[in-house]
């Protein structure tokens, strides 16, 4: 299954025309060290939580928005040689040294798909954080899997489920702390595309009427999930649009 790169930022509000540019200005890059997919999806729907959310996950400051993002690679191998590639070029410095956001406080890991429902596209994202005993991943990836089938029944064009598996501590903030993590357990990073934002309103209001719906049943602890709705700003993968926008790198 594909590899997923996932990243929670925070990003001031009147950064957002500076934000999607700096993205796109790394889509060639990206794509010439193996990156197969880039998604950035900008805050629309995202509440404050009891104990977790997104703003709490990245400290978010008053008058920053989150961003929900990702890159897909088809195995960690392909992941790591990324990294490193962008680790020694020089174009990665010119173009990503100055981002126009707090670095220290992103959040960021590796994780292994476990479900991939559908085929992916669209121009909203339902973002989800959950943590995972790891002595659950089995039941998850069972729950998970029969939830899928049927947000994609409602109208998502892909649903995908992933786990932790190279998610390293951060100074400042990071995925465990964000889910307020416990020992033996792990980060699940999970989201759902659809088409727009009216069609996950309208498939909402029916997928939680719907018996089927598994909504934990004990395999994790619901009271430390957060999630939220986001318009996609840059799809990588979409018509080479993001690629028509982008900034040509010079070496």
């Amino acid at each position: 299954m594909t590899y997923f790169e996932g990243f929670v930022v925070a990003v001031p509000e009147a950064n957002k025309d500076a934000y999607t540019k700096h993205a796109n200005s790394l889509v060639p890059l990206l794509r010439e060290v193996g990156v197969r997919r880039q998604a950035e999806a900008w805050e629309s729907d995202v509440s404050d939580g009891k104990a977790t959310d997104f703003r709490k996950a990245v400290a978010a400051e008053p008058g920053e928005k989150i961003v929900f993002a990702w890159f897909e690679y088809p195995d960690r191998a392909a992941r790591d040689a990324a990294n490193a590639s962008m680790m020694s070029d020089e174009r990665m410095m010119e173009v990503g040294g100055d981002p126009p956001f707090d670095a220290k406080r992103m959040i960021l890991g590796g994780f292994d798909a476990i479900v991939e429902e559908g085929s992916g596209g669209g121009r909203y994202v339902d973002g989800i954080v959950v943590p995972v005993p790891t002595s659950a991943r089995d039941d998850y990836a069972g729950l998970a899997g029969r939830n899928a089938k049927v947000f994609v029944e409602y109208g998502a064009t892909r649903v995908v489920e992933t786990l932790g598996d190279d998610v390293p501590q951060g100074k400042v903030t990071d995925f465990h702390r964000a889910v307020k993590a416990e020992p033996g357990e792990t980060v699940a990073f999970s989201f759902i595309e659809w088409p727009d934002k009216a069609t996950r309103d309208e498939a909402w209001q029916k997928i939680m009427q719907d018996q089927r719906m598994q909504h934990g049943g004990g395999v994790f602890d619901g009271s430390r999930m957060f999630w939220g709705g986001f318009d996609t700003v840059i799809d990588s993968a979409a018509s080479g649009e993001a690629a028509a926008q982008a900034a040509p790198l010079t070496a």
